[in-house]
């Protein structure tokens, strides 16, 4: 069944300030070069002004700015992107999901399964596990002994959450991701590596997005940690004892060795590699396949990408960097020279006999 709403009850329901025709009925979103007149679309950066023109959208989305920029009807709004974020929730909600334990899932003693949530067929119940209220989990789904899942989440099919972790409200985890698995604990001892116990859990907040095939390991000793709205994209590491503040985002590939913490509100770009052991301060943004060996204490932009170039072009230059210590220490040396050339004393030049 298809879904719309007009445009005056899109604003009442998200807000905004419509302008033009309020009885526009949308049924969904598209870009302004798609669209037609059913859809509902949005500017978001002014210099795309010149789509408007073309578009046939039957309404637009634009900032306060750009609230003249067409005679379409629109929702002016303070942040556009965002706003149309809402929109498309709105016209794409969900499935529901059918509460109940289907007969093909397995269910251990003493799980604790809320009456209004949605186990599928395949999936596993740990003992002692806890399922909360309007939780939907998928086929495949291995929930590990006495782990805890809030209200509100979503697992996709095959998500692997291992024992004991705890996961708070409105989880949306993706299929292939790997929850609580061992961290990396080796040590050396007469030529042999020896596995050290992962004895801590994985602690996860409230509105919490996980990707696909992403995997958050179990503490060594304490807890490896994600606060509240945390955001994570596909193919993630995040290694035992990582801590990683609220409303962080995290694009794919990214790997954080064991016992990092990084702050509030941080953006890190696709397959940055980030060291253990480091501090990363609130509001830092990591651009993407930086590597970052040392604390960042500072919020602010941090990139260390090397630029591409011609591969003939490019092997000039490394050779070129093989050589930068040397010529550092020549630099330094001939610095030493001028040096001692400005503080030596002057001589008068000799006069000339006639």
């Amino acid at each position: 069944m298809t879904v719309s709403y007009r445009l005056s009850e899109i604003a009442a329901q998200l807000g905004g300030r419509v302008m033009g025709d309020a009885e526009v009925r949308i049924s969904q979103i598209a870009t302004l070069e798609t669209a037609n007149s059913s859809q509902i679309s949005f500017l978001a950066n002014s210099k795309y002004r010149a789509q408007l023109a073309g578009t046939r959208a039957g309404a637009v989305i634009l900032a306060e700015g750009d609230a003249d920029a067409t005679d379409l009807p629109r929702i002016i709004s303070d942040n556009p992107y965002a706003y149309f974020a809402k929109v498309s929730a709105l016209l794409n909600p969900l499935p529901e999901a059918r509460p109940g334990v289907h007969p093909g899932a397995v269910v251990g003693t003493g799980a604790k399964i809320d009456r209004t949530a949605s186990i599928a067929a395949t999936a596993v119940i740990g003992e002692g596990a806890t399922i909360g209220a309007h939780s939907v989990i998928g086929e495949g789904c291995s929930i590990g002994a006495n782990a805890v899942i809030g209200s509100r989440a979503r697992l996709y099919p095959r998500v692997v959450i291992y024992h004991d972790c705890v996961i708070g409200d409105d989880l949306i985890a993706h299929s292939g991701a790997v929850i609580g698995a061992d961290g990396f604990g080796i040590a050396m001892d007469q030529g042999r590596w020896i596995k050290i116990p992962q004895i801590g859990r994985v602690v996860i907040g409230n509105d919490v997005e996980i990707g696909a095939n992403t995997t958050i390991d179990r503490g060594a000793l304490d807890d490896t940690v994600i606060e509240d709205g945390v955001k994570l994209d596909n193919q993630i590491q995040i290694a035992h004892n990582v801590r990683i503040g609220a409303h962080t985002a995290i694009a794919g590939c990214v790997g954080i060795a064991g016992s990092t913490t990084i702050g509030s509100y941080c953006r890190i770009g696709g397959s940055a590699g980030i060291l253990g052991h480091l501090q990363i301060a609130d509001h830092v943004e990591i651009a993407a396949f930086t590597l970052i060996g040392k604390s960042i204490r500072e919020p602010g932009s941090y990139s260390g990408i090397f630029p591409f170039a011609a591969t003939k072009d490019w092997r000039k230059n490394a050779v070129h960097l093989r050589h930068l210590d040397e010529l550092a220490r020549r630099i330094k040396a001939l610095e030493q020279q001028i040096e001692s050339l400005k503080q030596a004393p002057s001589r008068e030049p000799e006069k000339r006999k006639v």
